[in-house]
């Protein structure tokens, strides 16, 4: 592996090509977005670093429980007096707007989550932002044809007042899961983001103003952990959407047993990436790469589990290893870069707790000759090779840049090794089969399966899990459902 100024494979060089930050214009400090305003910044407050070289980017204001209160209050007015009774054409119309705006300054997002979040600028601007994008843009379309989106309700009512929160992994692109269908059904939301990644929330109530959303239709509460708990606490919501990790998702599930509220969770995973001897073998390699290495392994559906049939094993992970090392790890906002900046601290502790349990369990641990920036939260791409299932790293979501390798003879062993987890989000197959494929994806017990590729969404496609995974959907029709009463 190369760092974004070295050489690369070949012999070639890749001179830096940094995108400016001057498509930004950040503010010192931000106060909360209720009511169609900002709040004055003041009280308690979070710093948001850059992850990349962990100099401050902003002050955040940590909200109370009486501005909770008051965010809430403002959403409940605009469901009642304003949101609720807009047509649902006009409705549709909001959200084509927010979607083209998101377009119209999808640069400055870009740079701005690349800055926050600290994954490469190749990512945000071409995955997350085009998505998220695309999230209002779909949902836009079903404004006007709710009847159609729950089979047996010919007249679906919104729920009222939605309390989102999301993680940090895709700040803006999880908004946009939440809130578009949320606001397309009718309902109102008061919105939390994650305390390390506020910043493009915060925009992103910028682009509610330019939009003349009604006020109080979209309300955005930062803060850290306090303020999540008491959002999804509070008596005035009606709809929980939560994700993030399984912990806090049991959590969320016994605040709110016993209440009237709906809710939706969408929770860790441990993704199995299955591949079979007969399937296109640089193909499926492009996709562990992608499947696992994509935003750092930041992913709840990583393929973090590869499963390779015995007897393509060692091929396989030979071929993989000569792809990982030609990943280009660096400035997020170069465009060369292939892996950006973890998280946070926090999140690279618990990388490398992980990592440091597959060696300590006999673990074969493989990275890169690469060198790490000074500054900054890094871990280069990491392979394990000699894992079984008893090993710590093949059962615990790393939520990195880690692989564990496993191998197996047949397709029963395979899909039983699959599930062998507490989980059951994600999976992917690749064969050159198509009953192959079939057999293997129908005894899977994944919410997601992909055939011959890996990470690739679409809006008008449900996503979610099953067991430790949480439960309802997002996205497409289905995504419309955890936010309308029959």
């Amino acid at each position: 592996m190369s760092p974004t100024t070295g050489p690369a494979p070949g012999g070639l060089v890749y001179a830096p090509a940094p995108e400016s930050r001057a498509a930004v214009r950040l503010k010192s400090a931000y106060g909360l977005f209720v009511d169609g305003e900002f709040t004055e910044p003041g009280g308690q407050t979070l710093t948001t670093v850059n992850p990349a070289d962990e100099r401050p980017l902003a002050e955040v204001t940590s909200a109370t429980e009486a501005e909770l209160d008051r965010a809430v209050a403002a959403a409940r007015r605009a469901f009642e007096g304003v949101w609720s009774r807009t047509s649902p054409s006009e409705r549709g119309k909001y959200l084509y707007r927010i979607s083209r705006i998101i377009q119209d300054r999808a640069r400055e997002l870009a740079v701005l989550e690349s800055l926050d979040n600290g994954k490469p600028i190749k990512e945000t601007r071409d995955v997350d932002i085009p998505l998220a994008a695309a999230h209002f843009f779909y949902y836009a379309g079903w404004a006007d044809k709710l009847p159609f989106a729950v089979p047996g309700a010919p007249a679906p009512r919104p729920l009222g007042v939605a309390a989102q929160v999301i993680p940090w992994n895709f700040p803006l692109l999880m908004l946009a899961w939440k809130i578009a269908p949320a606001l397309a059904a009718g309902n109102t939301v008061v919105l939390k983001p994650a305390e390390t990644t506020p910043l493009t929330a915060l925009v992103f109530a910028e682009i509610c103003q330019e939009a003349e959303l009604p006020p109080g239709v979209v309300n955005i509460v930062t803060g850290a952990g306090d303020t999540g708990r008491a959002l999804v606490a509070h008596p005035g919501v009606d709809k929980v959407a939560f994700t993030g990790s399984t912990g806090v998702g049991r959590e969320i599930a016994r605040t709110v047993a016993g209440t009237a509220k709906r809710v939706t969770l969408e929770l860790g995973g441990k993704g199995a990436n299955i591949v079979y001897a007969d399937a296109a073998l640089d193909q499926a390699v492009e996709g562990i790469v992608t499947g696992i290495f994509f935003n750092q392994g930041h992913v709840c559906c990583a393929g973090s589990r590869l499963l390779v049939q015995e007897s393509v094993a060692e091929e396989v992970v030979e071929r993989l290893k000569e792809r990982v090392s030609r990943l280009r790890l660096g400035d997020p906002l170069d465009k060369n870069t292939d892996i950006g900046a973890i998280n946070s601290a926090a999140q690279l502790a618990r990388i490398q707790d992980l990592a440091r349990a597959g060696r300590d369990e006999g673990g074969e641990e493989w990275s890169p000759a690469c060198e790490l920036p000074a500054r900054g939260y890094w871990f280069a791409p990491t392979v394990f090779t000699g894992i079984t299932q008893a090993h710590r790293i093949a059962r615990e979501e790393i939520f990195g840049p880690v692989l564990s390798v496993l191998t197996f003879r047949t397709p029963e062993e395979a899909v039983e090794k699959a599930n062998n987890t507490p989980y059951g989000l994600s999976a992917g197959v690749w064969t050159e089969k198509g009953s192959r494929m079939l057999w293997t994806a129908n005894r899977l017990r994944a919410g997601v399966i992909w055939s011959n590729t890996f990470n690739k969404f679409d809006p008008a496609s449900p996503f979610g899990g099953y067991r430790e995974s949480g439960y309802g959907r997002e996205g497409g029709r289905h995504g419309l459902e955890a936010y309308l009463n029959g």
